[in-house]
């Protein structure tokens, strides 16, 4: 049956009733998505709340008591009972290690800084779980994301969130234009954290003052190298750490231990000027330090390009575009080369320190707050 065409469009942009338009809601157990589920249900909305059970804590992290992902599955829960739409858990363990835990051992194993946080939205949320809220015949899918879902001459573009304290445009640059077709943000045109909060408490929810989590999930405790040393047993192998003449200068537990651009923890004191780990040999197990200098990077190859732009990807000869190639550093001014569908080079105006194979170098609007996607950044 189709559509009245004279039908207005509801506040998440579908031509239906609101009680007609069924939303998935990705629940984390956090505030966000919380606020996102009660918000749409107390609107009106047909309201299905998902929340996905990625990782035991305790299994793999061999430590009693971590049971944070089974907290946040019951405080999804409960607000779900609160607000009186259903809620489901799905286990989506085998998949999460196989997309994202995997390559992520494997990722620090061969020297890079890997983004784990972005393949989970590409590979699970924005793909698996997409489908399946598809297959619950939902009309679109919100999250708690900070980011903006804006509809332009040649359809829905990606833009950072009002509050720039809290974009996470970064960690969302491979949304396909596809996939922002069904997507919904409702929190990323508010001014600031509080605000979440403060609807929270309007709604009652007992989420309402949880706080933030800091970390990857499946590493709790920000210590990168032994969750590493458990996936891949024997990874932690010692070898060198020398200058780049190859002079050594002392030894080291294992490369996991580093990343480009660090300066502390190298055991190496009593030099003059300080040094830096500039690149790291994984196959001769070794890490290579230098000065400061040698850290400045003008030139950053792209690969894995996911393009939002409006025109074709290939076509972007040379285009003035802001950049950023870590999560905690603002957009800097670059000049844009497309080499292939997938490939591009990225030229910084400026060169930047401690640019890294692994982290994500995503492309914004210059003098703007659209998001034109971005790459994976690679050795070249």
């Amino acid at each position: 049956m189709s559509l009245d065409t004279a039908t207005p469009l509801n506040s998440l942009g579908i031509a239906k009733p609101v009680s007609e338009t069924r939303v998935v809601v990705a629940m984390s157990g956090g505030v966000d998505s919380s606020v996102v589920a009660a918000m749409l249900a107390d609107e009106g909305y047909d309201v299905v709340g998902v929340t996905l059970q990625l990782y035991d804590h305790g299994a793999a992290l061999a430590k009693k008591g971590a049971c944070c992902a089974g907290i946040d599955i019951h405080d999804a829960r409960r607000v779900a009972e609160e607000m009186g739409f259903p809620h489901y858990v799905l286990d989506y363990e085998n998949i999460f290690r196989d997309a994202v835990i995997d390559e992520f051992a494997d990722s620090y194993l061969a020297g890079a800084t890997p983004v784990p946080c972005i393949r989970c939205n590409e590979r699970v949320k924005f793909k698996d779980l997409l489908e399946t809220a598809r297959d619950l015949d939902a009309d679109c899918m919100a999250t708690g994301h900070y980011i903006q879902r804006k509809t332009g001459p040649h359809g829905a573009e990606l833009h950072s969130a009002a509050d720039a304290n809290r974009d996470q445009s970064y960690f969302l640059f491979s949304t396909t234009q596809q996939q922002l077709d069904f997507l919904r943000f409702p929190l990323g045109h508010l001014a600031s954290k509080d605000e979440t909060r403060a609807l929270a408490a309007k709604y009652g929810l007992p989420v309402a003052m949880k706080p933030d989590s800091q970390d990857i999930c499946f590493v709790p405790n920000g210590d990168y190298a032994s969750v590493i040393e458990k996936l891949r047993p024997g990874a932690a192998e010692p070898g060198e750490i020398v200058d780049i003449d190859g002079n050594v200068l002392g030894n080291h537990k294992g490369v996991i231990h580093y990343t480009i651009g660090q300066r502390r923890g190298l055991g190496i004191g009593g030099l003059v000027d300080p040094l830096y780990v500039v690149k790291l040999d994984v196959d001769n197990r070794r890490v290579i330090v230098g000065p400061k200098e040698l850290l400045a990077t003008r030139i950053v190859p792209v690969r894995e390009v996911n393009w939002l732009g409006d025109e074709t990807f290939e076509n972007v000869t040379e285009r003035e575009i802001m950049v950023k190639v870590r999560s905690t550093r603002p957009p800097r001014p670059a000049i844009l080369r497309a080499l292939s569908p997938s490939t591009a080079e990225v030229e910084l105006l400026t060169p930047e320190e401690g640019v890294s194979p692994g982290q994500a170098c995503v492309f914004y609007e210059t003098g703007g707050s659209r998001i034109f996607g971005g790459g994976w950044i690679h050795a070249g």
